[in-house]
């Protein structure tokens, strides 16, 4: 399924771009004029130049590529980052160095990828029961680690 995404690109940088004929997220890059050191765990918010308009029920996730946090300990600090479909400002992309090393992002990178979902907002209804379950309150580690 294809949506169309209203996008204003103010960089000199490609749009979005998805790497493989099935990518679920599109790269998105860094609008930088020169490079920037990260140190570790530190964090930095990366401009895209990138301006979007989503469809109503829409959302687009920032989240992080997995060859930066794989080889280089660089993720999205906030993943996903969701952007609202009523959010015109400028993408930007909060990067952390969890890694032991400094990290240095040139201009241009492929630092994070957007994934376009749909979604819905919810009608609450208060109620003083829930329904029983076999999990029931099981929280976190409930079902153990084998």
């Amino acid at each position: 399924m294809t949506v169309k995404v209203k996008i204003k690109n103010t960089s000199r940088l490609p749009l979005p771009a998805y790497q493989t004929e099935m990518s679920a997220g599109a790269d998105l890059y860094a609008n930088i004029e020169h490079a920037l050191t990260i140190e570790p765990l530190e964090r930095e918010l990366i401009p895209t130049g990138l301006f979007i308009e989503l469809p109503e029920n829409y959302e687009a996730q920032i989240r992080p590529r997995s060859g930066m946090a794989f080889k280089h300990g660089i993720t999205v600090l906030n993943s996903p980052g969701t952007i609202d479909a009523d959010y015109r400002g400028e993408i930007k992309v909060l990067l952390v160095n969890l890694s032991g090393h400094a990290f240095t992002l040139q201009p241009g990178d492929r630092i994070a990828q957007m994934v376009i979902a749909t979604c819905e907002q919810a009608q609450w209804q208060s109620e003083t029961e829930l329904s029983e379950t076999k999990r029931g309150e099981g929280g976190y580690g409930h079902t153990g680690v084998k």
